[in-house]
């Protein structure tokens, strides 16, 4: 059996960051993923420069794919609304991977399927032993649904679902455009090229919001598409997309119960107004790096919960 100080279950952008300062400050560190690295992740792969800050680079340190935004084209119920910001946006292929590599710690395909505490420790599936346990595996994270289940019970008012696709297609414009309520969608759509010929279409609103109106994801999925044949934004039909679905912040649910942490997705932190997860993954690493090198309760109250002022007041971020 493999004894270490930490599991992070996860390699995502949560989970990775995490393992970066642990191992920074001398712990030993294993992250488990059911995927091997570089792995397909359906993200627009919006980033701020907050987060680049909290990452200690610079969009020139990025060795990966980096688009920068100088203006959002917001279209809010069909009216244009140009937004003067300044914004980025990555691959998450080639995101999650070079923050995984810069980590620096062992990475192990593992699915995990049982977690059981002894003593104070955590076996992970009869082969890993830790002290400290760190759930990074989003929304289906096997640590939440070990421990964390009704401590943070998932709130229905607050998931999203979404269908999405990132492919090359040399898109028309360079501009990143964003559609609000359209086609009576609660949630947006968005068209965000990316470096290299790479674009990023999509739909997400509030599952429970669609139900109740009646609205049908895959049906909005194909009015968005639509329209943009409609407008010139696309020249041919997209492939088929993919779907997920996660959850928005919400209040009172639990991030730690004894040296159990959760961040991430599978903490359920994305942005009360825009779904941004990367920034809120990020920042929640951190923080859980913190917490067991201190010893201190978990918190993410430093967080931002909406992303609106990072886009319209982006150099006090």
């Amino acid at each position: 059996m493999i004894s270490t100080d930490a599991v992070i279950v996860g390699g995502g952008p949560a989970g990775s960051t995490c393992a970066w300062k642990l191992r920074q400050a001398g712990r030993n560190v294993l992250v488990l993923d059911r995927a091997t690295f570089p792995r397909l992740k359906l993200c627009a792969g919006w980033i701020t420069p907050r987060v680049l800050k909290k990452l200690e680079i610079t969009e020139e340190d990025y060795p990966g794919g980096i688009a920068g935004f100088r203006t959002l084209h917001f279209h809010v119920y069909g009216v244009p609304i140009p937004v003067l910001t300044r914004q980025f946006c990555i691959r998450r292929i080639e995101f999650d991977d070079w923050l995984l590599k810069r980590a620096g710690v062992p990475v192990q395909q593992q699915h995990v399927s049982r977690i059981e505490r002894e003593g104070d420790n955590f076996i992970v599936d009869g082969l890993f032993r830790c002290r400290w346990l760190v759930g990074a595996g989003g929304t289906n994270c096997p640590v939440y649904h070990s421990f964390f289940k009704e401590l943070n019970q998932r709130e229905k008012k607050s998931q999203i679902v979404s269908m999405e696709l990132e492919y090359q297609a040399e898109p028309l414009t360079e501009k990143c455009h964003l559609w609000f309520f359209q086609h009576g969608l609660p949630g947006y759509a968005w068209y965000v090229p990316k470096k290299s010929g790479w674009l990023n279409i999509g739909v997400g609103g509030s599952q429970q919001s669609m139900k109740t109106k009646g609205l049908d994801i895959r049906e909005q999925w194909r009015l968005f598409t639509g329209f943009l044949m409609k407008r010139k934004f696309l020249t041919a039909p997209p492939p088929e997309p993919g779907a997920y679905s996660y959850f928005l912040r919400q209040n009172d649910g639990r991030i730690q119960d004894g040296r159990a942490l959760l961040v991430g997705d599978a903490a359920g932190l994305a942005t009360l107004d825009m779904g941004e997860g990367i920034g809120p993954a990020i920042e929640s690493g951190l923080l859980a790096a913190n917490a067991i090198l201190t010893g201190n309760p978990l918190s993410f109250d430093t967080i931002p919960r909406r992303s609106l002022p990072a886009i319209l007041l982006p150099w006090k971020r």
